[in-house]
Order: C-alpha cells, then sequence, then structure tokens
C-alpha cells in the first residue's frame, strides 16, 4: 500500500523492493527456552 501511494519517496528506502534487509533481524521470542530458539536459527537458510 505504501509502494503504491508513495512510489516516489518510498523507493530510496527499499532493500530489492523491501523495507528491511535479508541480513538482519530483530524479534521477540515470547519466553521460548533458549534449545528452541538455537534450533530456530541453526535451521534458518543462509543466502547464497
Amino acid at each position: 500500500m505504501l509502494c503504491k501511494e508513495f512510489s516516489a519517496h518510498v523507493r530510496k528506502y527499499l532493500w530489492g523492493g523491501h523495507f528491511w534487509s535479508g541480513s538482519y533481524f530483530a524479534g521477540s521470542v515470547g519466553g521460548a527456552p533458549l534449545t528452541v530458539l538455537k534450533q530456530y536459527i541453526e535451521q534458518q537458510k543462509r543466502p547464497v
């Protein structure tokens, strides 16, 4: 929706058409045990 409405302004803030970079993530785990979090991270796809 933002891209449609403000495409000229928003374009300079995009990485490959997205508002975020595939190399960075910040989030909450909601109290999940560290073992579960570690397993989740290890199963993520890595950039080629």
